[in-house]
């Protein structure tokens, strides 16, 4: 195989063995519960900053002293000075769960090597009211199909009925002023007739996704849609008195259009990669630079608006849920520029073209549709001359 095309294999590790998927739910709480929740967050936070402060200086540390370098401390490295040093100086600590600034700091020194093995980049210091959240751990217990009973917080109610398991820790988190509690779930795979085999799917910025059999899905746009409305709200708080309430209610409202923004990509998303695990054998997507396209300006918006990060990890999950497969096609491979009828390969391709025509062949076809077969063709010729197990076939887990 060309060097040019490098083949992921993305592939289930065993059917018929359960998979851990996440449940997420709101809660419906009172105004004792609310405050409670604000607390453990609160802990969480000042235990990351307090963490992240004091593992900044470690670093320093050891830069400008090679000689003595100081071990760089684990999770429970931090909780015992955090327990011995930060705790009788903040009684409040108590008046919370000890799960919220342990699972904080655990939570840290997996950011930490993440950073290390340069998969992200360097931990930044939690604000508050931005992103709060919170684990638990312990005795938890779900009371009848709308309550769960957690530790040092009691029975929380909820909206919608909660699966019968007994979960072993939680999340709970909050998106402007609402709270939400997430946990882990065992789910069996299911096995559903599938209409083709193989299937390439092209994603772009005129069209979510392009499939070979000639299917176009549109984005959802939901960011272009409200863009008005939220440039609108906050020309509207621009001279509110900082800190004031009306400032706090006009940044509630913000913040609940950012979600419903985030909610109506993330929906679209869903029944598009549903669709595509519940009725394809093979799926071939393409491993798209998101990052480098970012970059960017005049493409920036559009590319975040349609949520190509969150196509490809909806589809890693439900494609082991519905017992298919997924084949990542390397980003240098040229699906766009070459001729899916005669292979013929262009130099240069301009993104305003969107039809693409062959000057071998006299092809005229749709250029996100040429690029669909493309995919197609290439992840079929691979998988049924070399097998599902070739070694030039990497299976990502």
């Amino acid at each position: 195989m060309s060097n040019r095309l490098l083949i992921v294999f993305v592939r289930q590790m065993l059917y018929n063995i359960s998979m851990l998927l996440g449940f997420k739910t709101k809660l419906k709480l009172n105004n004792k519960q609310r405050s409670e929740l604000v607390k453990h967050c609160g802990v969480a936070r000042h235990a990351w900053n307090w963490g992240l402060g004091l593992t900044r200086q470690i670093l320093e540390y050891n830069k400008l002293n090679p000689e003595s370098k100081i071990k760089f401390p684990s999770a429970i490295d931090l909780h015992k000075w955090l327990v011995a040093l930060v705790k009788p100086e903040n009684p409040w600590y108590f008046e919370s769960s000890k799960c919220a600034p342990q699972y904080a700091l655990r939570n840290l020194r997996t950011a930490w090597d993440r950073c290390f093995k340069k998969v992200s980049g360097v931990p930044k210091f939690k604000k508050k009211g931005r992103n709060d959240s919170f684990e638990l751990d312990g005795k938890i217990h779900i009371r009848g199909s709308r309550k769960i009973q957690l530790p040092r917080l009691g029975v929380l109610r909820t909206y919608e009925n909660l699966p019968q398991v007994q979960p072993k820790s939680v999340v709970i988190s909050r998106t402007a002023d609402r709270w939400y509690i997430s946990f882990k779930i065992d789910v069996e795979p299911t096995s559903t007739h599938k209409i083709s085999d193989v299937v390439g799917v092209d994603l772009g910025v005129k069209s979510l996704a392009t499939l070979s059999t000639g299917e176009v899905f549109e984005g959802a746009k939901s960011y272009r849609r409200l863009e008005n409305k939220l440039s609108r709200m906050q020309w509207l708080n621009r001279h509110k008195q900082l800190g004031s309430a009306n400032w706090k209610k006009f940044q509630v409202k913000v913040a609940r259009l950012h979600k419903q923004v985030a909610d109506i990509r993330k929906d679209t998303l869903h029944k598009l990669t549903t669709y595509l695990a519940k009725n394809h054998s093979v799926i071939v997507i393409e491993d798209l630079n998101v990052s480098g396209m970012m970059a960017n300006h005049k493409l920036a918006k559009v590319v975040q608006d349609m949520g190509f990060y969150e196509f490809r990890r909806q589809l890693e999950y439900k494609t082991k849920l519905y017992e298919s497969e997924l084949v990542v096609v390397d980003r240098w491979f040229p699906s766009s520029k070459t001729c899916s009828k005669c292979g013929t390969k262009k130099d240069v391709l301009a993104l305003s073209e969107r039809v693409f025509k062959c000057d071998r062949c006299n092809l005229e076809i749709d250029r996100d549709l040429n690029a669909a077969i493309n995919l197609k063709n290439a992840a079929s010729h691979v998988v049924s001359a070399c097998g599902l197990d070739s070694a030039d076939v990497t299976r990502v887990k």
